[in-house]
C-alpha cells in the first residue's frame, strides 16, 4: 500500500475508523475515500456495488459495524447479527468482484469460546461455545472471517482479518446503555464526581478479567499489516489457513482494579459498589499476540497513560 494508493476506509467515524483515518493522514497517505450513512448505506448490496464501480479503490480497511456493550448485545441481537453480516458481506464480495488488493477486516476477541484457553490463540477459534451475550456479535465476526478465507482460498485474494481486543480512547462510545466496560467507567466516576455522590455503582463481581489496547496502538498495527511486503503478508495466507491476526497488549487486569485505577484518574473521592446481580460476561479474555509480535509490532501506550489521555479528551470536548 502506497501513499498515494487508493483506500477505501469503512467505518471512518467511529472509534476505530476515525483514528486509523488520522494515523493514515498522519503518515502521509492522501488518497482515502469515505462515505457516510447519508451517502452509502453499507448494509444495501446495490449501493455498495456502484460505489465500488464508481471509486475503484485499491485497498479496503473494513472497520464499519454496529457495536456495543453487554447490555447492547442483549437488548438488540437481531440488529447486532444482521448489520454486521450485511455489511462485511456486501464490502467483501464486491472488493473481490472489483479486484482491490488488499483488504483488512476489523473483527473483535468475542469470537473466541466462551471458556476458550488462555491466552487466545488464533487456532482456538471455533473450537468451543460462545459467550451466550454476545454471540450474534460473534457469529456475524466470524462469518466475516470465514468469509475472507474463502475468498482467498477459491479466488486467490489477499484478504486479511484482524482479531482486537478491548478498545479505548478518543471518539469512543460513552452512552451508558450501548459503552463497553472502560469508557462506561469513565462516565460513571466523573458523573458521580460532579453529583458529589459518595458512591458509583460497577456492574458485576468485579472478578473477571480483560485485556485493553490504546485504539491508536491498533491503528499502528492495521497499518503496519497493510503495508507488509507482498511476501511477508501471502505468507501469513498460506494453505488457506485462516487469514487471522490476534492484536492486544498481551496483559490483563480484574474489573475490579480497573475500576479503582479508572477512579484515581478520574479523582473521584467515593466508594466503589459492585452489583453482583448484574452479569459479569466470560471470565477471562487475554489475546496470544505472539504472532503479531513476530511482525515487527507492539503497542506503545500503557493502560494508565491511555486511559488519561482519553479522559482529558473527554474534559476538553465536553463529552459528558
Amino acid at each position: 500500500m502506497k501513499k498515494k494508493s487508493k483506500i477505501y476506509l469503512a467505518g471512518h467515524i467511529g472509534l476505530v475508523g476515525s483514528t486509523i483515518m488520522r494515523k493514515l493522514e498522519s503518515e502521509g497517505y492522501s488518497n482515502i475515500v469515505t462515505r457516510d450513512l447519508s451517502e452509502l448505506d453499507l448494509t444495501r448490496q446495490t449501493e455498495v456495488e456502484t460505489f465500488f464501480a464508481q471509486e475503484k479503490p485499491e485497498y479496503v480497511i473494513l472497520a464499519a459495524a454496529r457495536v456495543g456493550g453487554i447490555l447492547a448485545n442483549n437488548t438488540y441481537p437481531a440488529e447486532f447479527i444482521y448489520d454486521n453480516i450485511a455489511i462485511q458481506t456486501n464490502i467483501i464480495h464486491t472488493a473481490w468482484k472489483t479486484g482491490v488488493k488488499r483488504l483488512l477486516f476489523l473483527g473483535s476477541s468475542c469470537i473466541y469460546p466462551r471458556e476458550c484457553p488462555q491466552p487466545m490463540k488464533e487456532e482456538h477459534l471455533l473450537t468451543g461455545l460462545l459467550e451466550a451475550t454476545n454471540e450474534p456479535y460473534a457469529i456475524a465476526k466470524i462469518s466475516g472471517i470465514k468469509m475472507c478465507q474463502s475468498y482467498n482460498r477459491q479466488y486467490k485474494t489477499n484478504f486479511m482479518a484482524v482479531m482486537p481486543t478491548n478498545l479505548y480512547g478518543k471518539n469512543d462510545n460513552f452512552n451508558l446503555e450501548t459503552s463497553h466496560v472502560l469508557p462506561a467507567l469513565i462516565r460513571k466516576f466523573h458523573e458521580a464526581k460532579v453529583a458529589n455522590k459518595f458512591k458509583a455503582e460497577v456492574w458485576g463481581t468485579g472478578k473477571p478479567r480483560r485485556e485493553f489496547l490504546y485504539v491508536d496502538d491498533l491503528a499502528d498495527a492495521c497499518i503496519r499489516v497493510m503495508t507488509l511486503e507482498d511476501k511477508v503478508f501471502s505468507s501469513l495466507l498460506k494453505d488457506g489457513t485462516t487469514p487471522l491476526l490476534n492484536i492486544g497488549s498481551g496483559k490483563d487486569i480484574s474489573i475490579k482494579e480497573l475500576a479503582f485505577l479508572v477512579k484515581d484518574i478520574v479523582e473521584f473521592p467515593g466508594d466503589i459498589e459492585f452489583n453482583s446481580e448484574k452479569p459479569d460476561g466470560t471470565f477471562q479474555k487475554l489475546l496470544d499476540v505472539s504472532r503479531m509480535n513476530s511482525l515487527g509490532w507492539k503497542p506503545e501506550t500503557g493502560l494508565k497513560e491511555g486511559i488519561k489521555r482519553t479522559y482529558k479528551w473527554c474534559l476538553d470536548n465536553s463529552i459528558f
